[in-house]
């Protein structure tokens, strides 16, 4: 099983139906859309791993839901890549983000945790912040509220209204990551606003391969 993965792709989240809608777990909502689109089960149990295999194109990929809780979810991510034998560079995380507005993407090539605590324990258990990530916005929470709150509530409808067209365009970016390279992506999604999505999905004129091929 451990051969010709193209990527790992990690939806961080929480485990446990209370957070199953929170903004916290965008990173679990992003996987389970992927999963939905190429029909995947995560039928495959390994340590503290609930892991899926899709066939992209003529890729194979990994994803994989650390079934921890949030600061904890490099352990899994670390077991899951060893036992795959993919590096770092191959590792995509997804996270949420309240420094973006609700709905944007960015793409980044490595970097900080910028505080977040799954993005921190993925990089101590690797021993290494050079893996991609893809940060989902959330927005900023009200002044009024706790940033813990914040992102341990639940998504509103509007803020679902926009989150389900931006789950439709990260689909396009695992595939142009896939299939063109992550400085494709980073260089045609980055600078979207989640206004924008909708022209994206509707246009082919943006991505040069065809899965079908």
């Amino acid at each position: 099983m451990g051969k010709n993965f193209a990527k790992l792709i990690v939806g961080l989240g929480n485990i446990g139906p209370q957070y199953t809608y929170t903004r916290h777990n965008i990173g679990f909502m992003a996987i389970d859309s992927l999963a939905k689109e190429y029909n995947v089960k995560f039928d495959i149990k390994k340590k503290k791993s609930a892991l899926g295999v899709a066939k992209i194109g003529d890729k194979k990929v990994a994803l994989l839901k650390p079934q921890t809780y949030m600061n904890i979810s490099g352990e899994p991510v670390l077991y899951t890549a060893s036992f795959l034998k993919i590096p770092p560079e191959d590792i995509i995380v997804v996270c949420d983000d309240v420094t973006l507005p609700v709905g944007k993407i960015r793409i980044r090539k490595e970097g900080s945790s910028g505080g977040h605590n799954g993005l921190k324990s993925v990089a101590y258990y690797l021993k290494t912040d050079l893996f991609p990530r893809i940060r989902i916005g959330i927005g900023e929470p009200p002044e009024y509220v706790p940033l813990d709150t914040w992102v341990l509530s639940n998504i509103t409808l509007k803020e679902y209204q926009i989150l389900s067209k931006t789950l439709k365009v990260f689909k396009k970016v695992i595939e142009v990551i896939l299939f063109e390279g992550i400085d494709s992506a980073m260089n045609k999604f980055n600078g979207l606003e989640p206004e924008d999505y909708e022209d994206i999905l509707e246009s082919s004129d943006l991505f040069s391969f065809n899965l079908e091929d």
